[in-house]
């Protein structure tokens, strides 16, 4: 019996005032809709019998149906069985929280996320044990690593059949745990501390506001404010660690970092210092009253009578290990067919 996997697919993330300031670009309904039908093919060759999606109105939906009978009609079986959720949709993050939840209770053996950092923040808040493979089609993606998603596909196959050993198939990740009071959020990537209470537009753009930065890994090669600690010095996802990054006004900054804040939109940051974010460390922000974001996205404000703590929580959830995977694959002929041999 093969394995069943999820797909969630958010078919509006990459719509926030980044799109306005930067010069980034928004993946069409269709163009989600073909990445969903890369991942079901791969991961049908690979032997998954059944994909459960979660439901949506922005049309990932009609899209995907065309393309699987299209390839019924000309009795092709490229694509396992799919069925979607059941529940009613409300167009809000409710939805994603919900379907991870749901494919959890399911069984499957990993969820593929198609959205930014936000959407796969909601999912590992409600997935549990079940590891997560992430494809970017948000703005500012640090999380999902860029790739071809039919590699993606490939590899969650490979590792959900059990043809890759688990141990090598999934990956522990890290995450930032932020109190306020007696309410908690998550980030898989970073929390920025900035000077600004009023949520208003929540993505982060204007850098004058920015006073404190935490973050689960430092990665030269992506934007927003995880570029931020990238450019300062790497920090692996797979490193113990993170870093934590203490932002100034250009008159008070030891250094002054440029820095890709969004597409194409880079600022220049003033940093009054940085170092090593340790493992199950309550850290505390610098200023009294401000607010919080999560994965690039303000959520939480404080006031000096909030109690407000953050830390890094090692061995958080896990992941495909998609590169690990695909090097098995070929370490171990795992994707031959019929090779003829000399004599």
């Amino acid at each position: 019996m093969g394995s069943a996997i999820g797909i969630i697919a958010n078919p509006v993330s990459a719509r926030d005032i980044r799109r306005v300031i930067a010069n980034a670009t928004a993946l069409q309904i269709t163009d989600r809709a073909n990445i969903v039908l890369r991942v079901l093919s791969c991961v049908k060759a690979c032997g998954v019998d059944t994909v459960y999606m979660m439901p949506e109105n922005g049309g990932i939906r009609h899209h995907v149906r065309r393309g699987i009978d299209r390839a019924e009609n000309q009795g092709l079986k490229h694509f396992p069985k799919l069925e979607y959720l059941d529940y009613k949709i409300s167009g809000t993050v409710d939805d994603t929280l919900k379907a991870a939840r749901l494919m959890q209770e399911k069984g499957v053996a990993a969820i593929v996320v198609l959205g930014g950092d936000g959407t796969h923040r909601a999912v590992v808040t409600s997935c549990g044990d079940v590891p997560i493979a992430g494809i970017s089609t948000g703005t500012n993606n640090a999380f999902p690593e860029h790739r071809e998603p039919t590699i993606t596909g490939l590899a969650v196959g490979l590792a959900v059949t059990g043809k890759v050993p688990a141990d090598q198939a999934f990956l522990p990740n890290k995450k930032i745990v932020v109190r306020v009071n007696d309410h908690e959020e998550i980030a898989l990537v970073d929390v920025a501390v900035v000077t600004e209470r009023y949520i208003g537009a929540r993505a982060l753009w204007r850098t004058e506001t920015f006073r404190e930065l935490f973050v689960t890994f430092a990665d030269p090669e992506v934007i927003g404010m995880s570029a931020i600690a990238g450019l300062l010095t790497p920090v692996t996802r797979t490193d113990s660690h993170g870093l934590h990054v203490r932002l100034a006004p250009e008159d008070e900054a030891n250094i002054m970092l440029d820095t890709p804040i969004a597409p194409g939109y880079m600022r220049g940051i003033g940093i009054r210092d940085y170092t090593e974010m340790k493992p199950n460390v309550k850290y505390r922000p610098s200023i009294t009253d401000g607010s919080i974001a999560l994965d690039g996205e303000r959520e939480l404000s404080f006031s000096n009578k909030d109690d407000v703590t953050i830390e890094l929580v090692t061995n958080a959830f896990r992941t495909v290990n998609v590169s690990g995977c695909m090097q098995y694959a070929s370490r171990h002929g795992l994707m031959r067919m019929n090779q003829k041999t000399n004599a």
